[in-house]
């Protein structure tokens, strides 16, 4: 078995990893406070997954109350090389129908209030961003996605505009999004990517489109919190046989630039990083900071 493990973040409806060997629950300790929920570690065609419920189980917590810091932190220290992300979105073009599934290729951020960055306190770094997922993961599930008959629903790329909620957007802001050409709204998703990069582990957006957003003629009549759950339900179903295929083709190394993303973009003199934070930060900067 693979000692690399790999993570799935599940969102709104995504709660458990069932069809999966479920070896244990754990609880992680972060120097960053605590994660949603407990972790699964699971096992599947000879990997070991690392499940957590974004919102906790039961969904018990806001977007904006998500601690990504420890969620992504605690990933990290249990092996986790790549992270699967689960989430339901909002589409803002026609062409990306409910029931859609859309590998985000790029992000926007109308956030306001989140912590998003595992430095600071006396340690600057840069991350390169320009490229917000990885592509060697991204083309595994595109091509999972084919390989289970559910190609037909998947949207090779496209922008996630991550707004701050918890209310949904008015219809102004709406028809303002949508001038701006992007393709799906949602909640959670930048923040994880920025973090997901800092730790040098590899993210993949699954988009999960539930319904259009209040730009949509029609929308109050035609949305309610029965057609976004029954969308949901839809939309897990064929997710779960992607992830299921995608786990199975994900190779045993890394060969993209996510696993050193860290290697050139730490600025602060080491002889200046305090021994409290080299200690903090030493999962993620130890083999770049010798003092």
């Amino acid at each position: 078995m693979s000692k690399k493990r790999i993570g799935i973040i599940g969102g709104s409806g995504f709660y458990s990893v069932d069809e999966i060997q479920i070896k244990r629950r754990i609880h992680v300790d972060t120097p960053f406070g605590d994660p949603s929920d407990e972790f699964d570690i699971a096992e599947l065609h000879g990997r070991e997954i690392v499940f957590l419920p974004r919102h906790g189980r039961g969904h018990r917590i806001l977007p904006s109350a998500i601690n990504c810091r420890a969620n992504i932190w605690a990933l990290k220290s249990l092996d986790v090389e790549w992270i699967l992300s689960i989430s339901a979105v909002g589409s803002m073009k026609k062409e990306i129908q409910p029931l859609d599934i859309v590998l985000i290729d790029q992000f926007i951020d109308r956030t306001r209030s989140r912590k998003d960055t595992f430095f600071g306190d006396g340690v600057a770094a840069h991350i390169v961003f320009a490229h917000p997922v990885c592509e060697e993961l991204r083309k595994v599930v595109f091509e999972a996605g084919h390989e289970t008959g559910e190609g037909s629903r998947l949207h090779w790329g496209g922008t996630y505009l991550n707004i701050e909620g918890p209310a949904f957007s008015t219809r102004a802001e709406s028809n303002l999004y949508r001038s701006w050409g992007l393709d799906v709204i949602g909640m959670t998703n930048l923040t994880e990517a920025k973090l997901a990069r800092e730790a040098e582990i590899c993210y993949c957006t699954l988009a999960m489109v539930t319904d259009y957003d209040c730009w949509f003629e029609g929308h109050d009549h035609t949305v309610s919190v029965d057609v976004i759950m029954e969308n949901l339900r839809r939309n897990i179903i064929a997710v779960k046989k992607i992830i299921h295929q995608a786990i199975l083709n994900i190779p045993p190394e890394r060969h993209c630039e996510c696993a050193s993303a860290l290697a050139n973009s730490i600025v602060t003199d080491p002889s200046m990083i305090s021994r409290e934070q080299s200690r903090r930060l030493d999962l993620l900067i130890g083999k770049y900071i010798q003092k």
